[in-house]
């Protein structure tokens, strides 16, 4: 009854057999090696454009950062929800590798940004005036940090309202999986096509074992070049990247990563559903991989005393997180515990 994290899942067998396959001889370093190049063709195919590229860290954290990086300059903000994994989660990493850029917060029910938070802020800014530090990123979680998700029209209009006030759109897709499976958008839709400039685009939590995508649309595509200096001056530019790449491959293989977010997102819809019937009271739609549920005074203790394992939200909930390889003998144990 593991539901701390989806990061504590174990990797895919079929990313495991896709690094050995990879350890067979030499191969080009730093990148320049036919796993990456494979990679880069087949997300080009996932996301329907040429008009793209991609690069490879390990970590989410990684990606987020030095996305923002190149998106917002040292004087500079980024506009984001307030509980967002870039302000919560990364230890300043975003205003270290954008070497200052200040993070600028939003309120939101369900951890997500509206047009109606996000508007009165743009319409006071004055990049003119001196003394303020002017918003030049809208950075999206998706999912959210409360496992919610952002519709492709919703992310269209924040995009669209954001690109007029001369922004650019970043996209922390470290769930992104997730949320197409719930919403049933297409990749291509729910990024560029709705107007994100710069996606970080998350294997890790659903199945492999450390690999992330860093992908730049459109014109940002043209700024692969300062991307690849920060990373490597960074500390982030594998120099075996091959078996980075291998993971990739290996979860876009016959969309192992859509059906891994299925599985989890299915764990999920279970584990809320016993929950609700066993009278606790969820604190957020479901629409993900997470359940954040209200437990009545001795339920938390009682799931932890027979071995569940979670987190309590920052909300007063309790967190659970499914995997790709939770079971449903997980959710029938847990659900058992408060019957």
């Amino acid at each position: 009854m593991n539901f701390a994290s989806d990061t504590t899942a174990p990797a895919h067998p079929n990313v495991l057999q896709a690094v050995l396959d990879a350890n067979d001889g030499s191969a080009p370093s730093y990148g320049a090696d036919l796993w990456t190049d494979k990679a880069r063709q087949a997300l080009g195919t996932i996301f329907e454009t040429d008009d793209i590229a991609i690069t490879f860290v390990n970590s989410g954290t990684a990606a987020n950062a030095l996305a923002l990086s190149i998106l917002c300059p040292p004087d500079g903000a980024i506009l984001c929800h307030e509980n967002a994994h870039i302000n919560c989660d990364e230890r300043g990493a975003p205003e270290f590798y954008t070497h200052g850029g200040k993070l600028h917060f939003l309120s939101g029910a369900h951890d997500l940004i509206t047009i109606r938070a996000m508007a009165p802020v743009l319409e006071k800014m004055d990049r003119h005036f001196v003394h303020e530090t002017p918003v030049d990123v809208l950075s999206l979680s998706q999912l959210s940090e409360a496992g919610t998700a952002y519709t492709q029209e919703d992310i269209k209009a924040l995009c669209a309202l954001a690109h007029k006030a001369n922004m650019h759109t970043h996209m922390d897709g470290a769930r992104l999986a997730n949320a197409l499976v719930s919403t049933g958008s297409s990749p291509a839709d729910m990024t560029w096509r709705a107007g994100v400039d710069v996606l970080s685009f998350g294997f890790t939590k659903n199945g492999a074992m450390g690999a992330e995508a860093i992908i730049l649309f459109g014109e940002q595509a043209k700024r692969l070049g300062a991307l690849e200096a920060r990373r490597k001056r960074g500390g982030h530019m594998p120099p075996k990247q091959r078996f980075v790449a291998a993971q990739v491959l290996a979860m876009l293989q016959g969309d192992l990563w859509l059906s891994l977010a299925r599985q989890a997102n299915d764990a999920a819809q279970a584990l809320a559903k016993g929950f609700v019937e066993a009278g606790a009271v969820l604190q957020h739609p479901v629409q993900g991989n997470e359940v954040f549920v209200c437990l009545k005074d001795g339920q938390a203790t009682a799931l932890r005393n027979a071995g569940a394992q979670f987190y309590d939200g920052p909300d007063g909930s309790a967190r659970f997180v499914t995997c790709w390889n939770t079971t449903s003998a997980d959710v029938q144990a847990a659900v058992k515990v408060l019957s």
